[in-house]
């Protein structure tokens, strides 16, 4: 009875020991992000360099001066704007445990301005829509943000209602820096080598091509780029994007008589099939639904261009889209035969879940991590895709992490104290979850 009285004791005390309360970071996450949402970074469709704007530099360079400041060995700005570093393990021997790789985004969406944010932190909230003060016509109903419920008394924060703010992705980066400060003045939390990356161009798809996977390090790797607090996600759309041209024949309107050929109408036209025959597209779709989305056009006499983005779960199911959208090129085709209709399409990434599936403790320690951070996870498909998509289909498996963020992309964006300090905190737990269950 008394062997049994000591291992209960022993037990209590270790337990404890293990679960006493960390010191505080130097810095809060909600700080770090605030200071990272003043710097515009917001990246450009359609350049030819990586990254797309250098004002991404700006918080390439910031970051990799605050992590040479925390320690971080082997910090380095690549001439394509990704940061990268390496925060050494501190167990007896760090090579037992794979070393575990986390990325976070730098840029912006190119869709609203990310220039002279202005973040407004609403304390306390007690519930009801939030009206943006700068523009009272952007408001953030309860009807359609339901999780505003479950944040009665945080401090929650948004831009002025003239700009978007930021959180996708420089959550993910305070988040980061924060685990890292967090572990530095917290050495009897135990961790393997963890890798850092902050990545251009996510918004736009093309940063994460420049990525040197090798030199990185991490055998198994986290983007820290989702929404609510919980979600985690090893499942996104496998991608395409078709591009449909209409070449039409310009010459002086006042003599046009006979010779112009005018392309925009075989291109409005397109896009009123496509209306009539397509019921699957963005406004229409939900959950694992996928769909068609016509985004961006140029029409001019000569040449008229429309941009039309393809997104399934399955594989079958985009070959089935691309089909549709041949079938209505064919049509408007020979509706208008004097003007020549081109299609393209070009692959963007495949869904991460074909590869893993073979690797469910990457998800299954993200959900310990989760409910030890006293957050309830919930395994959900992106409806689109992260720099883990490339990652995943370049062979290192790439799941994606929740930030707390909500209403990326556009004025309505937001997140709070909370989203942002126990995403920080299930960061910590899932180094530990590695160096207590991961093996090499």
């Amino acid at each position: 009875m008394k062997t049994k009285i000591f291992l209960v004791t022993l037990f209590l005390f270790a337990f404890s020991i293990a679960h006493a309360q960390t010191k505080p970071p130097s810095e809060s996450a909600m700080d770090r992000f605030l200071r990272y949402v003043k710097i515009d970074t917001q990246s450009a469709e359609d350049q030819n360099t990586v990254p797309s704007t250098k004002k991404q530099f700006d918080l390439a360079n910031l970051l990799a001066r605050e992590l040479k400041d925390l320690g971080v060995q082997n910090v380095r700005v690549s001439e394509f704007g990704i940061v990268y570093g390496m925060v050494p393990g501190n167990l007896a021997d760090n090579s037992k445990v794979p070393t575990i790789g986390f990325i976070a985004h730098m840029d912006t969406s190119p869709a609203v301005s990310g220039a002279n944010v202005n973040p407004i932190i609403h304390k306390n909230y007690q519930g009801g829509d939030i009206v943006l003060p700068n523009d009272k016509t952007q408001v953030i109903t309860v009807e359609k943000n339901p999780d505003l419920k479950n944040l009665i008394g945080d401090d929650i924060i948004t831009a002025d209602g003239t700009t978007l703010l930021g959180s996708d992705d420089k959550s993910g980066c305070a988040e980061l820096m924060t685990m890292i400060d967090t572990l530095r003045n917290n050495p009897g939390i135990k961790h393997g080598n963890i890798a850092i990356a902050f990545t251009p161009d996510e918004e736009v798809g093309g940063g994460i091509e420049k990525f040197d996977i090798k030199g990185w390090g991490a055998k198994f790797a986290y983007t820290v780029d989702g929404e609510q607090l919980g979600d985690i996600s090893n499942e996104t759309w496998s991608a395409r994007t078709a591009t449909v041209t209409f070449h039409g024949k310009n010459t002086h309107p006042g003599t046009a008589k006979g010779i112009m050929i005018n392309s925009m109408y075989a291109a409005g036209a397109f896009l009123e099939e496509f209306k009539r025959e397509v019921p699957n597209r963005p406004e229409t779709t939900e959950g694992r639904e996928g769909f068609i989305h016509p985004y961006s056009a140029a029409m001019t006499e000569e040449t008229s261009t429309i941009k039309i983005l393809l997104r399934n779960f399955d594989i079958k199911g985009l070959v089935a889209q691309e089909d549709a959208v041949k079938k209505i090129v064919a049509d408007i085709q020979k509706r208008y035969p004097d003007v020549k209709v081109d299609y393209e399409s070009k692959l963007g990434y495949l869904n991460m879940k074909e590869v893993l599936k073979d690797y469910p403790q990457l998800t299954d320690y993200a959900i310990e991590a989760s409910k030890r951070a006293g957050v309830t996870p919930e395994i959900r498909p992106i409806r689109g895709g992260t720099d883990g998509s490339t990652l995943t289909a370049e062979g290192l498996p790439t799941p994606n992490l929740f930030t707390g963020g909500h209403n990326f992309h556009g004025k309505l964006e937001f997140n709070s104290r909370k989203g942002l300090e126990k995403s920080t905190e299930t960061l910590v737990n899932l180094v530990q979850i590695w160096a207590e269950k991961g093996k090499q």
